[in-house]
């Protein structure tokens, strides 16, 4: 595996390759990203991920500064997996000056769920990806792979290549998940032991929420509330348990049934904030 640190590196590492797979990751890596490289590998002619932490997704109050950072197993864990090039800028590399240019995506869709409770996260998520399109895919594009998790960036990533019109393949990688359920996440190594145990209750309180919206008839957003109040009383802190249309994220219409729909869900378990979602 060729680790390249600056653009220029990067660039001669691609030169004689004509459609990456890519895969952008911050590092910390899991089974779930490791996944998306073996996933992207048959989808281009050379398997790249880039290793980038990156401080334009976090809030002020956010965990910038302790973001785990384990760069000798995530190297071992991509040489395993596959991967051909390993794209690791320093964030002098990546911003050589001020970030003064960013991509704003449409409000409709990034302002709501994770875009009203972290304000500005998808200004920043949009800002890099395409900063590492243009690094990583270039003028001729490729395919990139994001996992279905965080549900709502991936959205977002598809309508900012398809609007900039960008030569570039998205493509969506299943969630991967622990034997109990739990969606694999870097921020899973926050918990404790007795909360990792209870964590694998939000991805059951969002297959409740779904079998309920197929198989009752109050209102939705009673069966939303109950479903907050659920995870509430065992401890935790949610900030959204939520039914949305799969195309688009609005609350579903009423002839939009199962198989267009999913439920999603943010919560706080202890300091710990878990994303998870199921389509259904």
């Amino acid at each position: 595996m060729l680790i390249a640190h600056t653009i220029p590196e990067l660039r001669d590492a691609l030169a004689s390759h004509r459609h990456p797979s890519f895969v952008p990751t911050m590092g910390n890596l899991h089974e779930g990203h490791l996944a998306l490289v073996r996933q992207a590998r048959p989808l281009g002619d050379v398997t790249v991920a880039s290793i980038f932490v990156n401080r334009l997704q976090f809030l002020p109050h956010e965990d910038f500064d302790s973001y785990p950072r384990t760069w000798d197993a995530d190297c071992a864990a991509l040489r395993t997996a596959g991967c051909d090039v390993l794209f690791a800028p320093r964030e002098a590399d990546l911003y050589p000056e001020p970030q003064t240019f960013k991509v704003h995506p449409d409000p409709a869709l990034a302002d709501m769920l994770e875009g009203h409770f972290r304000p500005g996260f998808f200004v920043g998520v949009s800002t890099v990806v395409m900063k590492l399109f243009a690094c990583v895919l270039g003028a001729s594009g490729g395919t990139a792979v994001f996992g279905k998790k965080d549900y709502q960036q991936l959205m977002v990533i598809r309508h900012m290549v398809q609007q900039f019109a960008l030569p570039v393949q998205i493509v969506a990688g299943e969630t991967s998940r622990a034997p109990d359920g739990l969606a694999l996440s870097s921020r899973n190594g926050y918990l404790s032991p007795e909360e990792r145990q209870e964590a694998v209750a939000l991805s059951q309180a969002l297959r409740q929420l779904a079998q309920a919206w197929c198989t009752a008839t109050p209102p939705a957003p009673a069966l939303e509330a109950h479903a907050m109040q659920t995870l509430q009383a065992r401890g935790w802190q949610p900030d959204y348990l939520t039914v949305r249309r799969r195309s688009d994220l609005l609350p579903p219409a009423a002839h939009d049934g199962p198989g267009s729909l999913v439920a999603l869900g943010a919560a706080r378990l202890g300091s710990t904030r878990l994303i998870d979602n199921h389509e259904f």
